[in-house]
Parts: C-alpha cells; structure tokens; sequence
C-alpha cells in the first residue's frame, strides 16, 4: 500500500462516521510508505477528537506513534489511546498501548485501536448520551 491510499483511508473513515460535524486533518508524506496525520474531528455533540499518528504501510498498517484523544464539550477527557512509553512501571499487559479514561486520567491496559474504531467508540458515546 502507498501512503496515499492509507491517507485516504483515513478520510474515509472520517467522513463516513455519522456523528461527524466537520473536521480538519493534515496529511504530510514523509516518503512512499511512511507519512504523518494530524487534526481535530468535531463531534455533533460539541466535543473533539485530536488525532496524531505516524505510520509505515510498506508490509502492513504500522502505527508507530499515535494519539487519540476525546474530549467533551466542556473540554474535559473522556479518554486518550496512545502508545506513548511513559507507564512501563504499570506493568500492562499491552504496553507500550493503553488508554487513558475520564478527568482523572485513569491507565487502562488496551491494544492499540485504529482510528475507525475510536471514530465507532465515539459514536456509541455521542449516540447515549443524545
């Protein structure tokens, strides 16, 4: 796969998730295969999701760095999804992934998800709390 086509899955998946508002993304090749995404999703509800990865598609979909972070309306965290290295001494079972859920940031074990899964996440939570 070619980062174009990794880069228009992305859209895709952005634009076919139905709680969607609006949302501005940025995508930066950084050569065939490897390339940088990043922006905000704006939800129906008021809230946000900020997204960040880096990613090698030459063999297969690799994130080697990501963020997902959503926020509430009011700008408060109702969970982040990284693989950022910052909590080896938790000892999770799926380090370096986790999540991190609500105000007080609580770590959770959790494999990495792709951004279509957040974006169905979000949808499930925009969708209760309607």
């Amino acid at each position: 796969m070619r980062i174009e086509d990794y880069f228009q899955q992305v859209s895709q998946a952005i634009e076919h998730c139905p709680v969607v508002a609006s949302f501005s993304v940025t995508y930066d090749k950084r050569g065939t295969y490897e390339g940088f995404v990043w922006g905000e999703v704006y939800l129906i509800d008021g809230s946000m999701l900020h997204l960040r990865e880096y990613v090698d598609v030459e063999s297969e979909i690799e994130r080697l760095t990501y963020v997902y972070q959503y926020m509430d309306a009011f700008q408060h965290l109702v969970f982040r999804y990284d693989n950022t290295g910052h909590h080896r001494k938790l000892n999770l079972p799926t380090y370096p992934h986790h999540k991190h859920e609500g105000h007080e940031g609580h770590v959770l074990a959790s494999p990495g998800p792709d951004l279509a899964a957040v974006l169905r996440e979000i949808e499930s939570l925009v969708v209760l709390l309607s």
